[in-house]
Formats: C-alpha cells, sequence, structure tokens
C-alpha cells in the first residue's frame, strides 16, 4: 500500500490548504509559552528599564523582545526544531504576534519619517530660541572665582580626597563614581563627586550603610573637600537593583522618559540627582527638549517632579544648575544653525550655515551655569563667527559674533608659548578682560597637576597671549599685552594677590638637582629643538629644556656636570625651569636639607618625588 503524502509546504495548487499538525498538549504550551514570555519580559524590564511609551525608540525593542521570545518558547515546547511537521503550526500561531511588531514597525516608521529633518527642518531650528547680541557683554570675572581645574584635573584630585575615609573606618571601600558635574555652590563654582563600591563584595558588606558623604572639588581654590553625612546616601548611579536611581524613577514614573540623572546639592549641601524628564516635540522621535525634572533624595529616594516653568522660574530652584545637559544643548544649538534656511540650503549651498566648535565649558554667571562654546562655519575653517552661552536651568541663550581663533588653535597657541615644558592646556574658559574676549587656560604636567595659567585674545590670538606661573603674573602680563596693543582696559580689573592657596600643586618652589649628566637625547618639536637630559642616580627619568629657552643646552655632553631647576612632579619627563653647566669642582647649588639626612639630591639613588 502506497504512504499517505502530505504537503506541509503550504505551496500546493489551487484549491490545495495547507495542514497544520498540532503537537501534544498544544493548548497546554501556548499558555506556558504566554507564562514564559511575561517572566523574561519582567525580567527583560527590570534591567532595560525602557519607558511605557511610544515615543521611546526602547519601548519598541522591549515589544519585539517579548513577542520574540513567545515565539521561541513555543518554538521549542512544540518541538518544532527537531520535527518540522509542528512548525505550520507555530507560524499559525506566531500571525498575531508577528502583526503586532507589523504594525509597531509601521507607527515608528511614520513616526520618524513625520519628525524627519527632511520635512520638518524649520521646526527643528526653531527648538531653540537665540538671542543674538551685537556687542561682548558677559560679565567681568571675579578672579578668586575664576574655575582652575577641569574635569580630568579634578578626578585626580577627588581621588586625592578619598584619604578621608580612613578616618571613619572605610578604608579602600570606595571609589569615585567617574562623573564631576559642575555646579554652583554657596556662590563659588566646584564639581560635585558621589562614591562607588569598590568591588561587588564591597557593596555587599556596606549596602546597608550606604554611601558616608560625598566629595567637593573648589575648582578655583584648587581644593577638595569630603562632606561626611548624618545620614549616609542609600540611592545612586552605582547602587544596584532597587536603589539604582535609574530602577527608582522607572517605577516611579513608568510613562517618562528621562536623560542620565546628574548628581548636585542644594545650598545647605543636602544631596540630590536632577533627573530631567524629556519630551520628542517633533514626530515621534525628533526634536528632543525638556519639560520637567524630577528630584530624588539620594538619602530617602523620595521621588518629585516639577515642570520646567516651575524650575526656570521660581528662585527656590535657583540651587538646580544642570537640567539641560551639553549633549542637548549642543544638539538644538546646532539645529538652530543649520536649519534656518531650510534643509536643503544646509547640504548644497550651507548659506548662513553655523555649528558649534569641537568642545565646550562652564561660566558661573550670576549663581547659575552657563554652557559656553564657539560657533563656526560649517565648511570647518579655523575660526570662530562668535559664541553661544546657554544656561543649563533656564534655557536661555544669548549668541554674541566675535571674529577669532578657535578654542583649539588656542590651546595650540597656549601650548607653544611653554613648549620646552610640554605643558597640554585645558579647554579654554571664555573671559571678558576690559571688554575684550580672553581664552583663559590652565597648563598641566603629565601628572594633570597645573602648574601655569595662559591668556589668548579672541580677536588678535597672534599678539596678544601671555602666560604666568601663578594667575596674578599671568594676568598682569595679559594686561601688558593689551596695552602694548593700544588697548586699554581700565581700573576695575582687580588682580588678585596670591592664588596660591590650592592642594594642586605639590610644591610651592622649584626643585634644583645637581648630578652628572650621563645621557642626552633631542627631538624637534614645533619647529625647535627640545634636549632631554638623563643624571646620574635618576633612574629612567628625563629632564627636557628646548633650545630656544636655554642656550647652554645645545653644549651640554654626557659628562658635565649641570643644575637643573624643575617643579616637582611624577612624570617620567620633567619640564625644566632652567639648566646651568657647572664646573666639575663647583659646589652643589641644590636648596639644602630641611631635615637631618645629609645626603644631597644628586646622590640620591632614587628620582626626586
Amino acid at each position: 500500500m502506497d504512504p499517505i503524502k502530505v504537503d506541509f509546504s503550504g505551496r500546493g495548487g489551487e484549491g490545495k490548504k495547507t495542514i497544520i499538525i498540532p503537537p501534544e498538549r498544544a493548548a497546554l504550551k501556548v499558555i506556558i509559552s504566554i507564562l514564559l514570555s511575561v517572566v523574561s519580559g519582567a525580567v527583560a524590564y527590570y534591567f532595560m528599564l525602557p519607558p511605557i511609551n511610544l515615543k521611546a525608540a526602547e519601548f519598541y525593542y522591549f515589544i519585539g523582545l517579548v513577542i520574540l521570545s513567545f515565539v521561541f518558547f513555543l518554538a521549542v515546547l512544540s518541538s518544532a526544531v527537531h520535527k518540522p511537521e509542528y512548525m505550520t503550526y507555530v507560524k499559525s500561531k506566531a500571525k498575531v504576534p508577528i502583526v503586532l511588531v507589523l504594525v509597531l514597525a509601521v507607527v515608528a516608521g511614520v513616526g520618524y519619517v513625520a519628525g524627519s529633518q527632511l520635512f520638518r527642518a524649520k521646526k527643528y531650528s526653531q527648538i531653540m530660541h537665540v538671542d543674538t547680541q551685537s556687542t561682548f557683554s558677559v560679565e567681568e570675572p571675579d578672579f578668586n572665582t575664576v574655575p582652575k581645574l577641569d574635569e580630568s584635573a579634578s578626578a585626580n584630585l577627588a581621588n586625592r580626597a578619598l584619604s578621608n575615609l580612613a578616618d571613619l573606618g572605610y578604608v579602600s571601600q570606595f571609589t569615585v563614581f567617574p562623573s564631576y558635574p559642575q555646579i554652583n555652590y554657596q556662590g563659588a563654582p566646584v564639581r560635585v563627586a558621589s562614591l562607588q563600591y569598590a568591588n561587588i563584595i564591597k557593596w555587599l558588606t556596606n549596602k546597608d550603610k550606604g554611601f558616608p558623604g560625598y566629595i567637593i572639588i573648589n575648582v578655583s581654590k584648587e581644593s577638595t573637600e569630603f562632606v561626611t553625612l548624618e545620614n549616609s546616601i542609600k540611592y545612586s548611579l552605582a547602587d544596584h537593583f532597587g536603589r539604582h536611581v535609574k530602577r527608582v524613577i522607572r517605577f516611579e514614573y513608568p510613562g517618562y522618559i528621562f536623560s542620565t540623572p546628574s548628581f548636585e546639592i542644594d545650598e545647605s549641601g543636602n544631596p540630590y540627582w536632577i533627573c530631567a524628564r524629556i519630551n520628542k516635540t517633533i514626530g515621534l522621535f525628533g526634536g528632543r527638549d525638556v519639560m520637567g525634572a524630577v528630584l530624588v533624595d539620594a538619602v530617602t529616594g523620595k521621588c518629585t517632579y516639577y515642570d520646567i516653568g516651575t524650575i526656570s522660574g521660581d528662585d527656590s530652584f535657583a540651587w538646580i544648575d544642570r537640567i539641560y545637559n551639553a549633549d542637548l544643548i549642543i544638539e538644538q544649538f546646532n539645529f538652530y544653525g543649520k536649519y534656518q534656511k531650510g534643509f536643503w540650503n544646509s547640504l548644497l549651498g550651507q548659506t548662513g550655515c553655523v555649528e558649534t566648535t569641537d568642545g565646550y565649558n562652564y561660566l558661573a554667571i550670576n549663581d547659575d551655569v552657563w554652557l559656553y562654546t564657539g560657533v563656526t562655519s560649517v565648511t570647518s575653517d579655523q575660526s570662530i563667527t562668535g559664541f553661544v552661552l546657554v544656561n543649563q536651568r533656564t534655557k536661555e541663550t544669548v549668541f554674541y559674533g566675535v571674529n577669532g581663533a578657535k578654542e583649539t588653535t588656542a590651546k595650540t597657541s597656549a601650548e607653544g608659548l611653554v613648549q620646552q615644558y610640554e605643558y597640554i592646556a585645558t579647554f579654554p574658559l571664555l573671559l571678558n578682560i576690559g571688554g575684550e574676549p580672553t581664552y583663559f587656560m590652565s597648563l598641566k604636567d603629565a601628572s594633570d597637576i597645573v602648574q601655569m595659567y595662559a591668556m589668548i585674545n579672541v580677536k588678535q590670538y597672534n599678539k596678544i597671549k601671555a602666560v604666568g606661573d601663578t594667575l596674578p603674573n599671568c594676568i598682569a602680563a595679559y594686561i601688558e599685552s593689551l596695552e602694548k596693543e593700544g588697548l586699554s582696559v581700565g581700573d576695575n580689573i582687580e588682580i588678585p594677590d596670591d592664588d596660591d592657596n590650592g592642594e594642586n600643586k605639590t610644591d610651592d618652589s622649584p626643585t634644583v638637582l645637581d648630578g652628572v649628566v650621563t645621557e642626552i637625547r633631542s627631538a624637534v618639536i614645533g619647529g625647535n629643538t627640545t634636549f632631554y637630559i638623563k643624571l646620574s642616580g635618576a633612574a629612567d627619568r628625563f629632564y627636557s629644556i628646548s633650545a630656544s629657552s636655554c642656550a647652554d643646552a645645545v653644549i651640554l655632553n654626557p659628562g658635565d656636570k649641570a643644575a637643573l631647576e624643575f617643579m616637582p612632579s611624577d612624570a617620567p619627563i620633567i619640564p625644566l625651569k632652567s639648566l646651568k653647566i657647572l664646573a666639575a669642582d663647583a659646589p652643589s647649588t641644590a636648596a639644602p636639607s630641611t631635615d637631618n639626612e645629609t645626603t644631597t639630591a644628586a646622590q640620591q639613588p632614587s628620582p626626586l618625588p
């Protein structure tokens, strides 16, 4: 007897139907698959934390994952992989989920097109209102509060402040969470840093106590303070499970879209997480803007929502400094700069199109933090057409039209002034010096320690510039440079008496080291020859100086005795302030020891710190 032939392909001729063979206990397997997909969806939701919101792309990924998990579980329970005759049954049960996925895909596609910059360029250009000013009118700085530390230098200081935890009995239990938002605190610009557990074991042993406090880095005084709290911090971005801030706000507000929470403190030092609520204002996914914020008490976890009008208009919220983060501000201004005359103009003619330069910094103005960045043409030339200031609490935006150097050009110019030291300039800070827009930078060594300061005129960056080993010296030299070009700054520039009030420098005065030269190397940097010198007893450490700043370096030979003057540093290459060749029988010029040791610096078996 011939075997029965069944067509499982569904591709038979006209009138033929696909035969569906259900597995044993098919209804039970469908129910179990649904339950498993619900459980997997709950687990995925707990870790993915997607907003239940059609304007969030994460929501579509989450729904797609849950639906695919149902199909996967049904295929496994039905043994469809090993028994192809059950595959048609799985496909039939997957029709509704697949249709749902397709519907969501269509909704997302239509929403994306509706918010496309191609069709809504004018709308994008209007997200940010920009007040254009023809006159540079930034408030003249109080040099006692001018930030001297950037984020990396602040991180360096914050790590040192952890030594205070030893007095509290927390040796090696915590590290600094790698985020250092700049805020205004009690009239001074500071960066604040929260803590994180050193590892998962230390989380297990300390989670009930929480974090004992946080770190304040005063970026103008170059000092740090570890603030110990009466009630410890229990909610942060470094905690886990129910005490992770993102999980707290997601379960409290499941439909809200949030940007990354920012750590801040109020004027009394109470810690909060500021979680800006984002709205998509163009189509489904375009035109990000802030519509409010949730304030999470870092100690209790209590959440309170305020709309953006309340936060920006109520003086009681003036302590909040970072509602609009830097990425959102840059994105919105670039939309404004590119699409004023439509989408196609931004690609073809590019008439009037501008964009922000690479990088930004922060200014403290009237107890608010303003983001500063340069503005240049989209053709990426090396000059700016102006710069923009944006209030990070209210989004008030002011553009000043000033032609001059880009920030990167100013950085290069400042580093060139001290190229023999190989210092690295921080990203420029914009200051108003007697009506002249001026870039201010700190110059750091390889150990991220600030050693000098530089000022570069924005408009005449090739002529008006100055450096100084202290801030008062730098200011005085810059004012002198301005006056040489016929620019008067008046008498209202107050030069501080002394800026050496911080912890960031390792010593107050240079160190002088005598020794016999054992090795000399050279390299041409920026058109100038730099010499690298090693002394006997200095291990693998080299000292650098350029020929343009020291003629003696050219005639120095191995075996000569030399006196080197430098600022103490842990870097493998230390820039020299001066070099002097000594006679073979010359006495040591090193500073006398202040302790009971009589060994000279040249006799030390290890390099100076």
